[in-house]
């Protein structure tokens, strides 16, 4: 098993690989929805996510884990008139 933080054919051994929004995906150290968020830099307050075809509640985005294989639809809300 290589070191964590190996690195090889672009894309990290110790990285989870995601659908999002119907695009593959691979981030490194991501283990919850929280953090994925983080990772994408989006502000939780304007947001909906859907994990493997279930809605999850704000207040859970911290306690649901990511998996390798998870499909994740992130929808944005954007204001405006």
């Amino acid at each position: 098993m290589a070191a964590l933080g190996h690195k090889r054919s672009g894309i990290w051994e110790n990285a989870v690989r995601l659908t999002l929004n119907g695009e593959e995906r691979s981030f490194e150290g991501v283990t919850s929805i929280a953090a994925l968020i983080t990772a994408l830099e989006l502000d939780t307050r304007k947001l909906a996510v859907e994990r493997n075809l279930e809605i999850v509640p704000r207040s859970a985005y911290a306690r649901t884990p990511i998996a390798d294989g998870d499909r994740i639809e992130i929808v944005a809300f954007v204001g405006g008139g």
